[in-house]
């Protein structure tokens, strides 16, 4: 992954990206990272895969803070805050990239607990570690950004219905943030290649990534994506708090 924030440009910063052991978010950790900021690694299971990923971030010479959750519970969230407090005293940016849905097993709420009322929970947790200059940013998709506007596949519907859900949520907290000096951005991305998500939806639906490939002419990789979620968090937030990635010619609006 080539550098993408300048080196040092976030010494003395301290960044929590949620769902960051692996994929966007974990690409995510590592710019921020390589731009001098302390982070802090989160994961839902796999310790090891987030304790292997923060000892690599170590050695660019930053802190790098690995802290399971499970962003349903309020309890595991509020225990998670609790310790980046001690830790890092802290946080100047938050990057609310965990989400699901379509995992096998699971409540049938359980896509609006995670990808709405879990994003509500983080955020009321992490404010209190937040002062004037902070950043939210929250990571979405296009199919569930323009949902309202543009049919889904059936498959991600339920997916893509509750993180327009948990973006509007967030998005009425907008006034409330910008009173106490914080800002919050939005960044959907299309369909992303290499990335869970997409492969069960090319699994359910055979041929979707590159039907999808065709009409948007490319898609983002998981790097590419990642870039854009971290530059987000530095970059001047656009007057509608909206960063769209990628083709958005096939979505209304």
């Amino acid at each position: 992954m080539t550098q993408i924030l300048e080196p040092g440009s976030l010494s003395g910063r301290r960044a929590l990206v949620t769902g960051s052991s692996r994929g966007v978010g974990a690409d995510t950790v590592r710019a921020f990272a390589e731009a001098g900021a302390d982070v802090v690694v989160n994961f839902r299971n796999k310790a090891p895969r987030a304790e292997k990923l923060a000892t690599q971030l170590r050695e660019l010479g930053v802190r790098a803070f690995v802290q399971g959750a499970d962003l349903t519970d309020p309890a595991s969230v509020a225990g998670m805050m609790d310790a980046i407090r001690e830790e890092f005293g802290g946080l100047d940016i938050l990057v609310l990239n965990a989400s699901g849905g379509m995992e096998g097993g699971m409540a049938e709420d359980y896509a609006l607990q995670l990808n709405r009322d879990a994003q509500l929970s983080v955020l009321d947790a992490a404010l209190p570690l937040m002062a004037e200059g902070a950043r939210v940013v929250f990571v979405t998709s296009h199919q569930a950004h323009f949902i309202n506007t543009t049919p889904t596949m059936p498959e991600y519907e339920p997916v893509a219905r509750s993180k327009r859900a948990g973006e509007d949520a967030l998005r009425e907290r907008i006034p409330a943030l910008a009173e106490r000096g914080i800002e919050f951005v939005v960044v959907s991305g299309d369909m992303i290649e290499g990335t869970v998500t997409a492969t069960l939806l090319n699994r359910l639906n055979p041929g979707a990534i590159e039907e999808r490939r065709e009409q948007a002419g490319r898609l983002y990789n998981v790097a590419e994506f990642a870039a854009e979620v971290a530059l987000a968090a530095v970059e001047p937030v656009p007057a509608d708090n909206t960063r769209l990635v990628g083709d958005t010619s096939s979505f209304g609006g």
